[in-house]
């Protein structure tokens, strides 16, 4: 996932269908603490959003609050076939909605994938 020693990443939308690996293993390469109430902006926000979790641009942008100007979020979701699945289509447009670039889509685990968005450039603030 592009993550270094030291980057602070906020999780948003834990659940107990999570990745608990995925998580310990996220933490072990940062060697930090995933940031629940945030005092200063982080680098990363790893977002779990599944299709039940309502509307994905208002969690998109929920998700910039704490967001770095160069930060990028991290959206976790159901792969095909698995209890709450986002589609491709809804997620490209509630990412523009949230005014988000799609960076790159990874296979992170059994059930979940993760997208990288990011703000456009030139639109960073």
């Amino acid at each position: 996932m592009g993550l270094d020693k030291g980057v602070a990443v906020q999780e948003l939308g834990w659940d107990s269908d999570v990745d608990e690996d995925l998580r310990d293993d996220i933490m072990e390469v940062t060697g930090e603490e995933f940031v629940y109430e945030a005092l200063e902006a982080v680098d990363v926000v790893l977002l779990w959003w599944r299709s039940e979790d309502g509307d994905l641009a208002d969690g998109l942008v929920d998700a910039l609050t704490d967001l770095t100007a160069n930060g990028a979020i991290w959206l976790l979701t159901p792969k095909v076939g698995q209890p709450g699945y986002v589609d491709p289509t809804d997620l490209a447009e509630a990412a523009l909605t949230a005014g988000l670039s799609l960076a790159n889509a990874a296979s992170v685990s059994a059930r979940w994938q993760a997208h990288k968005l990011v703000r456009p450039k030139g639109l960073r603030r």
